[in-house]
């Protein structure tokens, strides 16, 4: 999922240095709405693991483990907040999602003054949000690995 989240996001900013008439965006576009969607439904399916309670022990000091839990809150807030955006960006102007051909998402909310342009600049600034907070986490993993010399990137990468 990080993979795919990642990709979107240079995909997206790829597509802001295009313009809309360029030949490359359509394709562009068409690669980050359906990848997009794909990750809307990874997320729902993540999120429904987590609340089952199956999430691993956070270590550290008091104020750490409150730090990650509310990192890893708003990293999910903020997925939210970009497959909904991102949703209805696409659904602006009542048209269904074909995901790779494969799969129709019905356009359900729609018709909104300035949809398109408003939920664009959420999902712009949400993913920017999200990208500082994906350094912010990974700058913290590396400090425990090298400084504090713990097991917190080991056990951010075991596969379970």
């Amino acid at each position: 999922m990080a993979v795919l989240v990642i990709g979107l996001f240079i995909l997206g900013e790829y597509m802001m240095g295009l313009n809309y008439y360029d030949s490359e965006y359509l394709s562009a576009y068409k690669l980050h709405r359906d990848f997009g969607m794909i990750v809307a439904v990874l997320l729902v399916l993540r999120m429904s693991w987590r609340l089952s309670g199956l999430t691993p022990n956070i270590e550290g000091k008091q104020w750490q483990q409150r730090i990650a839990i509310i990192m890893h809150r708003s990293f999910y807030a903020l997925m939210v907040i970009m497959v909904v955006s991102g949703y209805l960006v696409t659904s602006a102007k009542g048209q269904d999602i074909s995901v790779f051909g494969w799969v129709t998402v019905p356009a359900t909310i729609y018709g909104f003054e300035n949809q398109e342009d408003v939920a664009g600049e959420i999902h712009e600034v949400s993913t920017h949000i999200f990208v500082l907070l994906v350094v912010v986490h990974t700058v913290a993993a590396l400090k425990h690995h090298f400084i504090n010399r713990d097991s917190t990137l080991q056990r951010m990468l075991r596969t379970r």
